[in-house]
């Protein structure tokens, strides 16, 4: 007697359906009848390798972070991902140039005024990564560090003083906190730290945190190669998942889970494993009601996992990568330098001043942390904006990101208005 598989239809293409099918494959290759369905033209979800300016880019996830436990630095070394002559991305070897920080109006920071600043940073950091915290400190993350700061700022600053053009050692003290505020906004894609709470579970794995040097998608080819043709089916978005609890039979009426596509094909499955993004959740819950709503539920999700979508957070981030024309001094005079190399553009962090503002930087580029090179040889820079910021950027045209990235340059001390070549950046809120 031939037995029925059970037919699992798995909902995108992303890292998470992929090595939910990779899984279920894998474990025992009779044992489902499997099929994933993925609404874009391509795999990978938020993991994306691409290529700018003859450079490879990841315009989604980039690092592994830990390598100790970690699956994907498993995969990674199984497949000799490692293994390319030079890293392609944030390399921080001896052989790039070292960081430096800026402030607005192009002068250096000194060490001397920024240290004590750092210093509070990565001691409030570590206070709140111990989850020891009462929640009176809070009510987010945010609070808690604009108070200790302002604690800090009164205890050990007297008379404030002046240093260069219209910064003063408080105001930059400010600013250099801003900055890692800033830092801290990317990493947790966050656009009011508040939204963080004191308690957060996110964890890291141990050990370094890297990238993949021959790209972050080799992990999602790899893990769609080991399933058998015509498993992934590109270009099938899914409008409503239908759940029968008295299905049981092959024909769609009587399936126990009917998958209504966008073409109006059906899926008929045992079990469905949905893994959209967290947006794609939250969009349907705003529309729900609404004809053409993205997603649908027939019966709708019960209350308590409503609740759970509407409360978990996830903000919008973005990168935008610009292509530089020419590394010379005369254009990017803090690249002359004693202890930079003068060919290459250097780890850049920003510091803008709390008050006053060099007026031709547009407001969205104030709260990006830094410009980086994606490797020290490289003339492809790239930085960071979340929340609004990132929100506004993806609507622009290509002209007006790259007058505004050129304005920030120059009001950091870089000279002429045409090194920034051609832009690419993100729009994962789209």
């Amino acid at each position: 007697m031939v037995i029925k598989k059970p037919r699992v239809v798995i909902v995108g293409a992303g890292i998470a359906g992929l090595t939910a099918a990779h899984r279920l494959y894998t474990t025992n290759p009779d044992l489902f009848d499997l099929i994933v369905v993925e609404a874009g033209k391509r795999i990978g979800g938020r993991i994306h390798t691409s290529e700018f300016a003859g450079d490879r880019i990841e315009m989604g996830a980039t690092w592994i972070h830990g390598i100790h436990g970690c699956p994907i630095y498993e995969i990674a070394k199984k497949i000799n991902a490692f293994d390319h002559p030079r890293s392609t991305l944030y390399d921080l070897s001896n052989d790039n140039p070292p960081t430096i920080v800026i402030a607005e109006g192009g002068s250096l920071v000194d060490p001397s005024t920024s240290n004590p600043i750092l210093d509070l940073f990565t001691t409030l950091m570590e206070t709140v990564d111990s989850r020891g915290l009462p929640s009176s400190a809070g009510p987010g993350v945010g609070s808690f560090l604009r108070r200790a700061l302002n604690t800090f700022l009164a205890d050990t600053l007297g008379p404030d003083s002046s240093l260069s053009g219209e910064w003063t050692v408080k105001a930059m003290q400010e600013a250099v906190f801003a900055l890692k505020e800033n830092v801290l906004r990317v990493n947790s894609s966050a656009d009011d730290l508040d939204d963080l709470d004191l308690n957060d579970e996110y964890h890291d794995f141990p050990g370094e945190h890297i990238p993949i040097d021959k790209g972050y998608s080799r992990i999602t080819e790899h893990l769609a190669a080991e399933l058998p043709p015509g498993t992934i089916q590109l270009g099938r978005k899914v409008r409503l998942i239908e759940w029968c609890s008295h299905g049981g039979g092959t024909s769609p009426e009587k399936a126990p889970v009917r998958v209504v596509l966008d073409d109006e094909s059906v899926e008929i499955a045992d079990h469905v494993i949905l893994t959209v993004s967290l947006g794609v959740l939250k969009e349907g819950l705003k529309e729900e009601g609404k004809a053409g709503v993205s997603l649908r539920f027939d019966p709708g999700l019960p209350s308590f996992k409503k609740d759970a979508i509407r409360r978990l957070g996830f903000g919008v981030v973005d990168k935008l990568f610009m292509e530089l024309d020419n590394l010379d001094g005369g254009k990017f005079p803090f690249m002359e330098l004693d202890n930079l190399d003068g060919g290459k553009f250097p780890f850049m962090e920003l510091v803008f001043h709390p008050r006053v503002h060099v007026e031709k930087i547009p407001w969205w580029m104030r709260r990006s942390p830094s410009i980086w090179p994606i490797n020290g040889g490289s003339r492809v820079v790239y930085t960071w904006f979340v929340g609004k910021e990132a929100e506004e950027v993806e609507g622009l045209v290509e002209d007006v990101v790259i007058s505004g990235v050129r304005a920030t340059l120059e009001g950091f001390g870089a000279h002429d208005n045409k090194f920034v070549k051609r832009v690419t950046w993100t729009k994962w809120g789209q």
